[in-house]
């Protein structure tokens, strides 16, 4: 195998797939890099078994062929290579040489038949959106989910399709994010999947703010999404999500609008002095007056007050201060609503009159 190629063009296709290479693994070959070279473009192909990442460039090869190299060195070595350095790599036997200029590093290699390629997705359900939207569904509602919870189906972010939109749940037991999004699904939808967190910031991280498209697959076990020039590649978690619908609290008879961001920063004020462990702050509402508490073990207390729109009975209810502040930053709204029943439900948070549905529950907390 030998090709050339500009450093730029190498450096952009290693960077977006590096992510995925696990810096400890079981298997030696999962530190590296599978390198693809056809007649007139060069995949590179990650992967830690749950996730694949393949990315596609195109360069005039001299010798086609495949091999895997380290991933993080042949990385490094491009960064630190100068801007628009021509790069070689040839490769003999059991040996890279990547060549630049005065430069020169021969690389250990491992054989491209000890990669492991994840097999191919049989979908049952195919569908595009831009790649935009996409990105937005996900950043909506990814930060509810939860880290190495023992209920393993918690760890990642249900994805189900409806008729006409795509629908992304995560939650962690103590708060759920809910966003729908119009696509083109059919009415015989498929199943709800639920992609695992690494999945999921993977796929966060390849898709960009463009209207190009993300053609998405759902197969039995995998979900594949492909942009231009990027293939990305998931296991499905095998699990039973809880059912959302019986989580999201009616029937709340008292109600708070605020404008978000004065909200999001009186909360972000308080929270400095709140419990470093639990993280507790207070609300208390009358009429068109919130007031927000904090107090930490050290006797230290936070308190703001802030004008919002609020009739209704007297009300004081505790929250985790990040669970409202994630919620908050979520939304991109002027204002923001948020719909309690009495201090020992859980809060609905949304977007009043918003293009783009989004619900927030939050249980509270006892201070």
């Amino acid at each position: 195998m030998k090709f050339e190629i500009q450093r730029e063009a190498l450096l952009k296709p290693l960077q977006q797939i590096v992510g995925v290479v696990e810096r400890r693994q079981t298997l030696p070959v999962l530190g590296n890099i599978l390198v693809n070279a056809g007649a007139d473009d060069i995949t590179f192909t990650a992967t830690d078994l749950e996730v694949e990442l393949q990315a596609k460039t195109a360069v005039a090869v001299k010798e086609p062929g495949e091999i895997t190299l380290p991933a993080r060195k042949i990385l490094d070595i491009c960064r630190t290579l100068p801007e628009q350095a021509v790069v070689e790599v040839t490769v003999d036997q059991e040996r890279a040489s990547v060549r630049s200029g005065r430069s020169r590093f021969t690389l250990a290699t491992l054989p491209a038949s000890e990669f492991p390629v994840v097999e191919d997705v049989r979908s049952s359900l195919n569908f595009t959106l831009p790649q935009q939207d996409l990105r937005e569904l996900i950043e909506r509602t990814h930060f509810a989910m939860a880290q190495q919870d023992v209920r393993y189906y918690l760890n990642g972010l249900l994805f189900e399709p409806l008729e006409g939109k795509l629908r992304a749940v995560a939650t962690d037991g103590h708060r759920l994010a809910m966003a729908d999004m119009a696509a083109g699904i059919p009415a015989e939808t498929g199943q709800p999947v639920i992609v695992p967190r690494k999945g999921v910031q993977e796929l966060m991280r390849i898709l960009d703010d463009s209207k190009e498209p993300a053609e998405v697959a759902i197969g039995n076990n995998h979900l594949r999404v492909n942009v231009p020039d990027i293939r990305f590649t998931s296991k499905l978690i095998d699990g039973r999500f809880p059912d959302y619908d019986r989580v999201v609290p009616e029937g709340g008879d008292k109600e708070l609008v605020a404008e978000r961001e004065l909200l999001r920063q009186a909360l972000a004020r308080t929270s400095i002095l709140s419990n470093e462990k639990y993280r507790g702050v207070r609300l208390s509402m009358e009429d068109g007056m919130l007031r927000i508490q904090a107090h930490n073990p050290e006797q230290e207390e936070a308190e703001e007050e802030l004008e919002v729109d609020y009739q209704g009975e007297t009300l004081e209810i505790g929250f985790n201060v990040t669970y409202l502040l994630e919620a908050l930053g979520a939304i991109t709204g002027q204002q923001v609503q948020v719909t309690f029943r009495d201090a020992n439900s859980s809060c609905l948070i949304q977007e009043p009159a918003s293009s783009f549905p989004c619900k927030y529950v939050i249980m509270p907390m006892r201070l």
